[in-house]
């Protein structure tokens, strides 16, 4: 799995959960997670969570920190695993360097004092399944009530604290096929 923090802002549209928009765009072939900062804007033409699309919620946020990752060899199925992990690192990544904070999960989202902190979502596309997992920086004009990562939890150097989920992501991934490795089968 490699890592990379985009030190240029990308505005998300939703246009960037696509096969190989890493490797296009980044150079990075193969499994790959990264992360960058910019505002949020998917519109319904480019949302991929159809509830979403039914209940006619388009996705904004001023300044949002998001995370993408394209994996090649996971079903649709273990992608959501994935993704709630990545969920539940950055819950544990807040809980430790922010104990005084009330954050609670439910599914692939993040609450900070009843308010939504992120949007998140896995998909599968013809080559690859992908996970965009978003966290506001700053909610002014989100759609819905919104908490975000300064304000409401403090985080000042958000570009470290993206490393550090990428590191903890990494790290939890490459653990786990290790010990998926290191036993031998039973009949």
């Amino acid at each position: 799995m490699q890592t990379l923090f985009i030190d240029k802002e990308i505005k998300y549209t939703g246009e960037q959960l696509a096969p190989h928009w890493i490797y296009k765009n980044f150079n990075i072939m193969g499994n790959a997670i990264v992360a960058f900062i910019g505002e949020c804007e998917v519109k319904l033409d480019h949302m991929v969570d159809i509830e979403d699309v039914i209940n006619n919620e388009p996705i904004y946020s001023k300044r949002m920190l998001s995370i993408i990752e394209e994996n090649f060899n996971s079903t649709l199925v273990e992608m959501v695993y994935k993704q709630r992990l990545l969920v539940t690192i950055t819950k544990e990544l807040i809980e430790k360097n922010y104990p005084a904070v009330k954050i609670r999960r439910n599914g692939d989202d993040l609450f900070v004092n009843d308010k939504k902190l992120s949007v998140s979502i896995a998909t599968k596309s013809i080559t690859s399944t992908l996970i965009h997992f978003g966290l506001n920086i700053d909610a002014d004009g989100a759609p819905v009530n919104a908490s975000d990562l300064t304000t409401d939890i403090g985080i000042r150097d958000i570009k470290q604290f993206a490393l550090d989920i990428l590191t903890e992501y990494k790290n939890e991934t490459t653990d786990i096929n290790f010990a998926a490795s290191k036993v031998r089968g039973v009949v």
